[in-house]
């Protein structure tokens, strides 16, 4: 059994779709980002960067004690070779997948995110911010509609870890300032991934996180957008 902490972020929803599409017995825990709960101390103990996803399994490959797991790369990877599912089992078709991998979790995620952040969550608009991360979006989804082309998926024919990475993140292309239609390679991919049935059962009644900023209390948005130091070793 697999504990997943989360919330419907990007980053959560990744694993959302792993468990789905792999058939791994797991329980949803929930941690409210605007409530603070990735703060409290036994959430602390398995995320130590007190972000979700995290995962605590309880039966570990090893046979030891429950192991925690955190950041969202990391956990794919683990629950990839746990399962055998998702990831290729020759040592080329293995490196193609966690290049891409790796590649969205140092490139597409972060500038997504940031230009989501300002675009639609900064208090005030930041005309430089907006365009820099918008432009480093369009340029990071030109990077995967080249590699697309001529290529089911990322790494190949089949359906990846590399591919469920990414997927979240062009989700909420229309509020990171993106159009598809510039990236026909891009956005076939899109749409068959979007047509699995395990997509659809974790997107049902999932809202875009950078369609409309909602109303954010004082407190909440401290909680989400000003952490400092003292908060994050609370």
């Amino acid at each position: 059994m697999i504990d997943l902490y989360y919330s419907p972020t990007p980053n959560g929803l990744k694993l959302r779709l792993f468990l789905e599409e792999s058939g791994l017995a797991h329980r949803i825990v929930p941690v409210s980002l605007s409530a603070g709960e990735q703060f409290r101390p036994e959430f602390l103990a398995i995320s130590p960067n007190n972000k979700i996803p995290a995962i605590l399994d309880h039966a570990p490959r090893d046979g030891g004690e429950p192991l925690a797991v955190f950041e969202s790369g990391a956990i794919l990877l683990y629950l990839a070779e746990k399962t055998g599912r998702l990831l290729p089992d020759d040592a080329r078709g293995s490196l193609e997948v966690t290049q891409w991998l790796f590649w969205q979790m140092a490139g597409l995620g972060p500038m997504a995110g940031q230009a989501g952040h300002f675009r639609v969550y900064a208090p005030e608009p930041l005309a430089y911010a907006i365009e820099r991360y918008t432009r480093e979006v369009e340029r990071l989804y030109g990077v995967l509609d080249r590699r697309l082309a001529g290529r089911a998926y990322l790494a190949g024919d089949d359906y990846s870890i590399a591919d469920i990475a990414c997927y979240p993140w062009i989700v909420p292309h229309l509020g990171l300032g993106q159009d598809l239609a510039g990236t026909p390679h891009l956005r076939r991919w899109f749409d068959a991934i979007a047509a699995r049935p395990a997509t659809q059962r974790v997107y049902a009644g999932i809202d875009d996180p950078y369609g409309k900023a909602p109303a954010l209390s004082d407190e909440a948005r401290k909680l989400l957008f000003n952490q400092g130091p003292a908060k994050a070793e609370a």
